[in-house]
């Protein structure tokens, strides 16, 4: 059913696993034909974990046997569906006047939908949520190792998520002996930073080119042993050896993007060649386009021009093909990966997927198997979280770009490639100020003019802005250069440093009482501050003992003098694709 095999009966249908027990009304999962009826089984007990051993299963708190207020198995789990099954020969009817366990045909769907919601995190995140079906039995299958303190600490519901997710090309499960580097521990071969925003209305896929130029930072990182060892930085490497290389782990391919971008992301997933084998079997395949016939001997993709539908190797072999498509080289395969990728997203999204129990509990059962997560994401109970929270979006506003990049000029024969200087920074600021790549919707447009409109009005002259400024999150001595930048060069006289903010802030802040509001509008001028920026709120007192308005430095300062008003929308120059349009690869 999977690439590892783990054992189980290749000719059982995991859909037919679940049966109705008469005498409970439950359905329940039978694991073989000759085992007994019961509840879904109990998960393994914990095994250790290991930051250098990329196959240690987590050991999560969802996984304890017994907990005080948690449902035995014996007891029915609210809001648990299972998929629906024909009555065994012999078993008597459901009682009548019985609550029927199997919803409204619409009502599933939905449901179904909410389960699957992770299909946008790509490789299989929709599966974690799917397997919402048996979520014990699936805790067992998840792998997980060490963020090592390079993440956030973990997605939040009601924050903007970043997700880096990671493919690799070392050479694992059955089957996969001809494919990456004979002997390698593994490349960062495939790396996308996915961007979902705050509202969940849209998302950034942003795609990292394995031989862009960049520098890796030390990475501590967690033994086996639980020790912690430093791997040593590389200046001027290439970005795939950010992992797999001298002991680097995920966590480390984690620091070097948030170096990069100047974006720290929450969470990790990993996936190896036998991801996209599984998945794209579990579907049924993913419907791809080719605007041109393709033979590329070193991939072993063979197909002519026109549309296909793919999975297993020939899937794999198309992520992999890079001779015969573009100018022949990594960019132009990260195009095609981007165009997989959208299709497996539609593949996912659509009813034949979310409506069908069969598809749903292989793509559990695959999905599971195949990825590697961070500690913070260790358990289906957090993956099915995550996935909800991914699952409010439309492929249609899901947005795929690669980082802006031009060949490396220190080389003569061209192999590698450096940042675009022009372009990456502006990529990298629409990001982290959550800026949609695609067109939004009038709701946020009504939103954004509502922020905006906080800058419209009537303003009070500079000597008359009273403020304290606080430091937090700015470089050391942020508060006082803006200070003396703003009594000398701009004539706010009534300002003070008020030292060190009790908490650091992600994005400067100026908070003022209404009627302070012209006050504000003219220190926002000043600053170049934006509207998002300005948080109506309550004045404090001044050393004076009048009332003052209040500037937070965040981490996102500056500078004294320097805008900080972010892009509102992405430029019109970058390229970039959306996952509900169909791409011909050439």
């Amino acid at each position: 059913m999977d690439a590892q095999g783990r054992g189980r009966g290749e000719n059982i249908d995991p859909a037919d696993q679940w049966v109705l027990n008469p005498n409970t009304g439950e359905y329940e999962l039978r694991l073989s034909p000759s085992a007994p009826q019961s509840p879904i089984p109990a998960p393994r007990g914990p095994r250790n974990t290991g930051a250098g051993n990329p196959r240690a299963r987590s050991a999560s708190p969802d996984q304890a046997p017994e907990r005080p207020g948690r449902a035995s198995p014996e007891r029915e789990t609210p809001g648990r569906d299972v998929p629906p099954q024909r009555r065994r020969r012999g078993a008597p009817e459901e009682p009548p006047g019985r609550r029927g366990r199997k919803p409204a045909k619409g009502k599933k769907a939905k449901k179904v939908l909410l389960w699957t919601s992770g299909t946008v995190a790509f490789l299989v995140l929709a599966t974690g949520v799917g397997g919402y079906l048996y979520l014990e039995h699936l805790n067992d299958n998840i792998t997980s190792v060490s963020d090592d303190g390079a993440s956030t600490g973990g997605f939040k519901k009601d924050q903007a998520i970043n997700i880096l997710l990671i493919g690799t090309d070392k050479r694992t499960g059955a089957g996969n002996e001809g494919y990456g580097d004979k002997g390698s521990e593994g490349h960062a071969d495939t790396t996308i930073l996915l961007h979902v925003s705050k509202d969940r209305s849209n998302a950034t896929a942003l795609s990292i080119p394995r031989d862009l130029i960049v520098d890796i930072p030390d990475c501590p990182t967690q033994q086996e042993d639980g020790s912690e060892k430093v791997i040593p930085g590389s200046i001027g490497a290439r970005f795939n050896t950010s992992l797999g290389q001298s002991g680097r782990t995920p966590s480390c391919t984690m620091r070097t993007v948030t170096e990069l971008t100047g974006i720290k992301p929450d969470n990790f997933m990993v996936a190896d060649f036998n991801a996209v084998k599984t998945l794209t079997s579990a579907v049924g395949g993913v419907e791809v386009c080719l605007g041109k016939d393709i033979n590329d001997p070193d991939s072993h993709l063979n197909l002519p021009k026109g549309t296909h539908r793919i999975e297993g190797e020939q899937a794999l072999a198309f992520v992999r093909t890079r001779h015969s498509v573009g100018l022949g080289g990594d960019l132009s395969r990260i195009e095609l990966q981007q165009q997989f990728l959208s299709s497996l997203m539609r593949e996912l999204k659509s009813n034949d997927t979310l409506t069908s129990p069969s598809k749903m509990i292989k793509l559990a059962e695959a999905g599971t198997e195949a990825l590697t997560v961070d500690s913070q994401l260790n358990s289906i109970n957090k993956l099915k979280d995550l996935g909800m929270e991914l699952g409010k979006l439309n492929v249609k506003n899901l947005t795929f770009t690669t980082i802006p990049v031009v060949d490396n000029p220190a080389e003569k024969i061209k192999a590698t490639v450096v940042l675009d200087e022009s372009k990456a920074p502006e990529v990298f600021d629409l990001i982290r100020n959550d800026v949609s790549f695609t067109e939004v919707k009038q709701q946020q447009k009504k939103e954004k003019a509502a922020v905006a409109a906080r800058l419209k009005g009537e303003k009070a002259p500079a000597s008359e802005v009273r403020v304290r400024v606080l430091n937090g999150g700015a470089p050391a001595g942020s508060a006082q250069s803006t200070l003396s930048w703003l009594q000398v060069d701009q004539g706010v006289s009534k300002s003070e440093n008020g030292g060190n903010a009790p908490a650091e802030l992600a994005k400067t802040t100026l908070e003022y009482a209404p009627d302070q509001a012209d006050q504000a509008r003219r220190l926002a001028e000043i600053l170049g501050l934006s509207g998002s920026a300005m948080k109506p709120g309550e004045s404090v007192t001044n050393s004076q003992g009048l009332p003052a308005m209040t500037l937070t430095l965040g981490k996102d300062f500056k500078g004294a003098g320097v805008s900080l008003t972010p892009p509102d929308k992405a430029p019109d120059d970058i390229k970039k694709s959306t996952a509900d349009k169909v791409v011909c690869a050439e």
